[in-house]
Order: structure tokens, then sequence, then C-alpha cells
């Protein structure tokens, strides 16, 4: 909201904020702190609630990055410290690597449960492609779905991220 309104104010030149709220290291700062979350992310005690319901060897992490970093390049980035499902031996013992793809709009379930009650938290990066997958698992019957966001929301990433 103060972003919104910083963008009135500024958009008609008027000084009816604070020239504290205008610096551009106020602005910065809170921006980012309204902004951090992407849209649909879950936020971590939602997170931990889900968690504790389902206990934790029950959930399924769906990671929806590529390992082809040529199609998705942004994954080189967050693979570098926290690696894609399935690449690393012992290492995320609940998460499967089922891609989302942008182009078709849809990803590969064959690696699922049938069971569409199961616990699942989908998340790729930060989150954009995490809520394209919840949005699709959920289409296609799972009831029980999170959208984690990924490893960039670090807040997050804490609570579910060695599932």
């Amino acid at each position: 909201m103060r972003v919104a309104l910083l963008s009135i104010a500024l958009a008609a030149r008027t000084t009816a904020f604070s020239p504290q709220i205008l610096r551009p290291s106020r602005f910065l700062q809170t921006s980012s702190l309204l902004m951090s979350r992407k849209p649909g992310v879950s936020d971590p005690s939602t997170l931990s609630s889900f968690i504790s319901q389902f206990g934790p060897s029950n959930i399924i992490v769906v990671d929806a990055r590529n390992t082809d970093f040529t199609l998705e390049p942004g994954d080189a980035k967050t693979n570098s410290y926290a690696p894609i499902a399935g690449t690393q031996s012992g290492v995320r013992p609940n998460a499967l690597n089922l891609p989302y793809d942008r182009v078709n709009k849809s990803m590969d379930l064959t690696d699922l449960p049938e069971d569409k009650s199961t616990p699942i938290i989908s998340h790729c990066g930060g989150g954009g492609r995490g809520q394209k997958a919840k949005d699709y698992l959920i289409a296609n019957g799972y009831e029980n779905v999170l959208n984690g966001g990924g490893p960039e929301d670090k807040e997050c990433w804490e609570v579910f991220g060695e599932l």
C-alpha cells in the first residue's frame, strides 16, 4: 500500500509525504518488505502447520525447477545452493523433480501417488512456477497442495527445504 501511495505522490509531485519516505534508500527498504513473497506462496507459519498436520514423512515436495538450464537459466543459480530434487543422493528424501513446462503449461505427474489426498508442497526458485505447479496439481485433482516458494524465499525454505 505504501508503494502505491508513493507512486501516486510521485506522479502528482506532491509533498504530502514525509521526505524520509521519498528517499530512495527508504523506498527500497519499504518496497522489499511489502513485495518479498510472490503471490500464492504460503507463509512460513502456514507451511509449518501443514507439515505438523500431515507429518513430515508423509509430505511430498514437488520441485518444479528444470535441470535443463538452457530452458530455465535461473534454476542454475538456485541449484547451486539448494539442489534440485533427485540430483544428489540422500538429499531431500521427500522431494520429486517434476519440472513445470511453461510452454505447454503442464507437468508429468506419473511419479506422484494416485491418492489425490496426498499432501504436497510445490516450489521452484522463488514461487512463480511453484504456484503454476500448485494450480496444475489442483486442476488434476490433488486436494492438499501448498506453494512453498523456493530457496529464494529463505523463511519458507527453512521450514520445508530439507524434506
